[in-house]
């Protein structure tokens, strides 16, 4: 039995915030809760630190649905957003499993340094099957085929320079791939990105602002 169903994605399609929030509660929010907490204690042995599951609430939301909703893990009970963390999500057409710097982190111009440094390197250890993306509210992305060494020193260059800048690496399953998973299956996939995307959590370590 697959563990997300046609169901949860349809809920994108619902017009209006409350309906369309209503339906998130009801059917995607309490699975994403669940791989949450099948989640951290994992991650939190990968990462050698414990990490704390924070499920998207679209709280300041008032007239525009959300268009993708989302699990993240970090080192903070209080929030993940100015951290480097990781995510499991999903928009209409596609599930998203990311490792994530997103523009309010601190960390971001130290981050951007080091992907400089290591550009060679992190464009190696990236499978050929991943996906980057610099913006987490848009569903586009780009093949790591499409990257190179100086596609990401231009990214790691943007971080440091331009407050905006994101930067979010892993993997995207279009629909009806992420519909063929159950729940063990999807557990054994999100652990394994999370597995490989370890190296660049782990530049984002020593400079990384605690909070927890």
């Amino acid at each position: 039995m697959s563990y997300f169903t046609e169901e949860d994605f349809a809920v994108f399609t619902i017009p209006g915030l409350d309906a369309r929030m209503e339906a998130l509660k009801a059917t995607v929010r309490p699975k994403l809760e669940t791989l949450g907490a099948r989640i951290a204690p994992v991650l939190s042995a990968q990462c050698g630190e414990e990490m704390f599951a924070h499920v998207a609430k679209h709280a300041r939301r008032t007239i525009n649905p959300p268009s993708d909703t989302w699990v993240a893990w970090a080192a903070s009970k209080r929030g993940y957003k100015m951290l480097p963390h990781f995510q499991v999500g999903m928009w209409e057409t596609h599930l998203f499993i990311w490792f994530a710097v997103i523009y309010e982190a601190p960390v971001k111009p130290a981050f951007g340094a080091r992907l400089v440094a290591e550009a060679g390197h992190i464009d190696t250890l990236v499978p050929a099957s991943y996906m980057w993306s610099f913006d987490h509210t848009k569903p586009g992305t780009i093949p790591h085929t499409s990257m190179d060494t100086t596609a990401i020193t231009d990214a790691g260059e943007r971080l440091a320079r331009v407050k905006k800048s994101e930067l979010l690496c892993g993997i995207t399953l279009p629909k009806d791939e992420a519909l063929q998973l159950d729940e063990q299956e999807l557990l054994a996939k999100i652990e394994d990105t999370f597995y490989t995307m370890q190296p660049l959590y782990k530049l984002t370590y020593s400079e990384n602002i605690r909070t927890n």
